[in-house]
């Protein structure tokens, strides 16, 4: 499982337009479930998200976790984190989950960062979203399960 973890000041998701979900300061996690994730790769992306101290204290160093500094995390499923595009122009898509199985995994994922006491909005599992967001840094993080990068 891979996710890009990008530090916010504020990030939301729009579905055709219309506003569906929506976050203040925090985290917005874009996530891609891979063939062979299980609930092991969702608690380790979930556990780190959580647990990441990318966030000021009051000495401006970056000492705080989410939760400590009182913010919420938007978790987005995005397939296309799996594209393999070394070789060629076409990134190909060979590694991504297929949906009936990353569904549930997407889930577990918020639902395991919720345990960790942040409040989590998400985007729609498949649908066309439009993100934005302002990046706060800019602070961006990737993270594998498989401890890849």
């Amino acid at each position: 499982m891979r996710a890009v973890v990008q530090r916010v000041l504020s990030s939301s998701v729009s579905i055709g337009g219309e506003l569906t979900a929506s976050i203040e300061k925090g985290l917005m996690v874009l996530i891609g479930v891979e063939v062979g994730d299980t609930e092991k790769d969702a608690r380790y992306i979930a556990d780190k998200c959580v647990g990441l101290r990318i966030f000021d204290d009051e000495n401006g160093v970056p000492n705080r976790s989410v939760g400590e500094a009182q913010g919420s995390i938007l978790a987005v499923s995005q397939f296309t984190l799996a594209g393999d595009a070394r070789h060629g122009r076409r990134p190909s898509y060979i590694t991504a989950e297929r949906p009936e199985k990353a569904k549930p995994l997407f889930e577990t994922v918020k639902a395991y960062m919720r345990e960790g006491g942040v409040p989590v909005e998400s985007g729609t599992f498949m649908a066309d979203m439009q993100v934005s967001l302002v990046n706060d840094g800019p602070f961006t993080i990737l993270l594998n399960s498989r401890k890849e990068f």
